[in-house]
């Protein structure tokens, strides 16, 4: 009985068209040459189980899913318990953000419930140009620093604000704060 490898390269075509993504876009994500990106897209090659799994994970789907398997319908709802919600704190101690995105999303569109104790102050590098945080201060109150301008926000406040330079929340105050931190991506 002769059995065919799967064939790829409607799959490999479809997800990287769905997000957006050039042939050297994907190229460099996953460090696959461009000719052998094309050449798998034509059929007219079939990637090794690295190089599958080096392009499921540049695109941020499972080796299967590539490889033509069918996918399993997710759950209706899906609950995510609170100690297995990431998070990061800064060096300091004083903030914390715990990640409420799905992993899948990170570097399109990130969203975080942040905490700042009095004097806590989270300094972010430049994201690539066109990004844009949205900071919704939920208690208490907040300053943010973006493009050398500062704006003071307190409980019910958002603040929409260019994040392609450096940009710093701080909590001025005596009192704890809350707030959401969207990131979008271009």
């Amino acid at each position: 009985m002769d059995i065919e490898p799967p064939r790829v390269g409607a799959a490999l075509q479809a997800l990287r068209s769905s997000r957006g993504l050039s042939l050297d876009d994907l190229s460099k994500r996953a460090g696959v040459s461009k000719s052998m990106l094309s050449q798998i897209e034509r059929n007219q090659a079939n990637p090794t189980v690295a190089v599958v799994w080096r392009l499921a994970n540049a695109l941020g789907v499972e080796m299967g899913e590539l490889l033509g398997a069918e996918r399993a319908a997710p759950p209706a709802i899906e609950t995510v318990p609170a100690h297995a919600t990431p998070g990061l704190t800064s060096p300091d101690g004083l903030c914390k953000l715990r990640i409420l995105g799905p992993i899948e999303l990170a570097g399109q569109f990130e969203w975080y419930e942040l905490s700042v104790q009095p004097g806590g102050v989270l300094d972010s590098q430049a994201h690539e140009p066109g990004s844009r945080e949205h900071l919704s201060v939920l208690t208490g109150s907040l300053e943010v620093t973006a493009q050398g301008v500062t704006s003071k926000l307190k409980a019910g406040e958002t603040a929409r604000y260019a994040v392609d330079g450096p940009h710093t929340i701080r909590n001025p105050t005596k009192s704890a704060a809350s707030a959401l931190l969207v990131v979008l991506h271009p």
